[in-house]
């Protein structure tokens, strides 16, 4: 039998990754990427900002107002994903931890997400309740970075959202014991199996140990990316109950 071998070029390993192999019109085909040192490349990957620009003038006096107009723009410009964001956290003796999460309500008291009490972020929100958040927007070239005390929303608020999920992310809050170590996957797709099959004519109620957290914000950051990494960052910090804005240096 005769061989086709087909190359396409690419970047992202220092490996050939093969894509297809079969036979196609008698010709048995190999379809391969060939990777480029990323470690070479990396340092060559630039992106030059031009989507638009942040003045003063234009921006709200009460920065979740802002927030609430850049959201409803990224709404509009069909941004994946752009509620989710990054929650960075810490122990009482200063070691971080990051994950992605989504937000799911924003007021005039804060910014709020809902996740396992017993998780590591749990955990360390207890011990060190003050966090940041940090959206991040590629399309748009914008960031917004969050800082500031964190607190539960009341046991009302949790069960609300709480029943306002599908019924088997529901079960999924009481099957998965977050941040803690299983035996595989199987074992949690059958505790998950099980637990949907004896409720399923049931209601299921609120775990005490998942709810909500509000973030209560005493500095926001509006960063748009310009060229010549010459940014615009405009920041809100709470000064004695009262919002103040200034400039950042990129």
């Amino acid at each position: 039998m005769n061989t086709l071998l087909i190359e396409v070029s690419g970047f992202t390993f220092s490996i050939k990754q093969l894509l297809f192999s079969g036979v196609i019109n008698g010709y048995f085909c190999k379809v391969i990427l060939h990777m480029g040192d990323w470690k070479k490349d990396i340092a060559s990957f630039h992106h030059q900002f031009e989507a638009g620009e942040l003045n003063e003038s234009e921006m709200d006096k009460d920065p979740i107002l802002q927030f609430e107009k850049w959201f409803a723009i990224a709404m509009e410009q069909k941004v994946e994903e752009q509620n989710s964001f990054v929650l960075s956290t810490a122990t009482l003796t200063g070691i971080p931890s990051a994950r992605v999460v989504l937000l799911k309500s924003v007021d005039a008291n804060g910014f709020i997400f809902f996740t396992n009490y017993e998780s590591r972020k749990g955990k360390e929100l207890e011990e060190n309740p003050f966090a940041s958040m940090t959206f991040y927007w590629p399309t748009l070239h914008r960031q917004i970075r969050i800082e500031g005390e964190v607190k539960r929303v009341t046991e009302q608020e949790s069960k609300e959202y709480f029943h306002s999920r599908p019924k088997a992310s529901q079960a999924g809050a009481w099957v998965s014991p977050q941040s803690s170590p299983i035996s595989s996957r199987k074992e949690l797709e059958e505790k998950h199996a099980a637990f949907m099959s004896k409720h399923e004519s049931q209601e299921i109620p609120a775990p005490e140990h998942w709810g909500g957290y509000r973030i209560l914000p005493k500095h926001i950051e509006f960063w748009q990316g310009r060229t010549n990494r010459l940014h615009d960052r405009l920041a809100y910090t709470l000064d004695k109950g009262k919002w103040r804005i200034y400039r950042m240096a990129p």
